[in-house]
């Protein structure tokens, strides 16, 4: 960090104006305001009184101490573990604290040291430790400012945490504008406060809406990855990321639809005939259970549209339309293969005629 730019930081914080700063120091306001951005610096024989006005160390004036490198902090941190471990926590607290006022700068290394220090002060039985919580929020506080995305969103969420804790909820909630309004883990964080503040019911609506969006997630993932295994040729990881996938869709109670609909493009791919009919024929036997998972006690807090009258019989009939499809030329012949396009756009095959016809097979 250039000295215009500690200058300027530091006049802000002591809550100063540039003509306020030129003029406890006897320069000019533009003198001041060409340090700040970094035209010029401050005479040699100012840098103590600057320091001074600012309530800084000349050394943090320069930048000598503006950060550490990853060795320096993961040995620091290695450090203060151990020391907590051995020695009293006020002691440690108060050498922690003066290092951070010698690396004010360094965002990395106060998020970890104030992670810890609240940690251990939460777990071990310190006396009076209320009294550390101003200056742990405040080491917190300052990396909501920090460059660096994710220490900013950890900091959040340990504040967060940290008023949850002190049932000071609405300040809790005011940590989640560091999230992502789509994220997943502040849609959970809300949830956390719904539940202890007495909003079960938008609690449950919460928990059950990530359940439900997580499943969605997970299988375009294994989907993905399955479609990655099928270009290398990878038959086994292909069919066991089929298998993953349904029970995927069996356990989160999504449906007989979704737990056999995967599986068809591997069969497809390998010219599986006795698979693909297999598959096909779960299908369109389970094409009727499609929204099944509305009618699941998982989601008994989620509101599902009503699904149109007729988008069932619509899917039916596409899928038998499907099925016509020159990639699956190496059908033909097949016996419910072709049963299945003779009557199935005319008469929908509905469950109960896939049902009979693998009784008549197995017959």
């Amino acid at each position: 960090m250039l000295i215009g730019d500690v200058i300027r930081k530091y006049r802000k914080q002591v809550g100063i104006t540039q003509e306020e700063m030129a003029k406890r120091l006897g320069v000019t306001t533009p003198a001041v305001n060409k340090w700040e951005n970094n035209n010029t610096q401050p005479d040699i024989a100012l840098l103590a009184p600057i320091a001074r006005l600012l309530g800084i160390t000349t050394d943090t004036l320069l930048s000598f101490r503006d950060s550490l490198s990853s060795e320096e902090i993961a040995a620091f941190v290695k450090k203060l573990d151990q020391d907590l471990e051995t020695r009293e926590y006020a002691e440690v607290f108060a050498e922690v604290k003066k290092t951070l006022e010698e690396y004010p700068n360094c965002d990395q290394l106060i998020w970890q040291a104030a992670v810890i220090l609240q940690a251990r002060r939460n777990m071990n039985p310190i006396p009076g430790k209320e009294k550390y919580d101003d200056v742990i929020f405040g080491w917190l506080e300052r990396c909501l400012q920090s460059e660096d995305a994710n220490i900013r969103k950890e900091a959040a969420g340990s504040l967060f945490y940290a008023y949850l804790q002190k049932e000071e909820y609405e300040k809790a909630h005011s940590y989640l504008s560091y999230l992502a309004v789509d994220s997943p883990e502040r849609k959970r964080k809300e949830a956390v406060i719904f539940s202890r503040t007495g909003k079960k019911e938008e609690a449950y609506r919460a928990y059950e809406e990530l359940l439900f969006t997580n499943y969605q997630f997970i299988s375009l993932v294994l989907n993905d990855l399955r479609i990655l295994y099928m270009e290398d040729g990878n038959r086994g990881m292909a069919w066991k990321l089929v298998d993953v996938q349904n029970q995927a869709a069996k356990v989160f109670e999504m449906g007989r639809y979704n737990e056999v609909s995967t599986g068809l493009d591997v069969a497809s791919w390998e010219k599986d005939v006795p698979k693909t009919a297999e598959i096909m024929r779960e299908i369109l036997a389970a094409v009727d259970h499609i929204s099944d998972f509305s009618q699941s006690p998982l989601y008994q807090h989620m509101a599902f549209k009503d699904m149109d009258p007729g988008f069932t019989d619509r899917l039916h009939k596409n899928l038998i339309e499907g099925m016509h499809d020159e990639s699956y030329s190496y059908m033909r012949g097949n016996e419910f293969w072709e049963e299945t396009l003779k009557k199935g756009l005319d008469s929908p095959l509905r469950s109960e005629d896939t049902l009979a016809s693998d009784s008549n097979q197995t017959s």
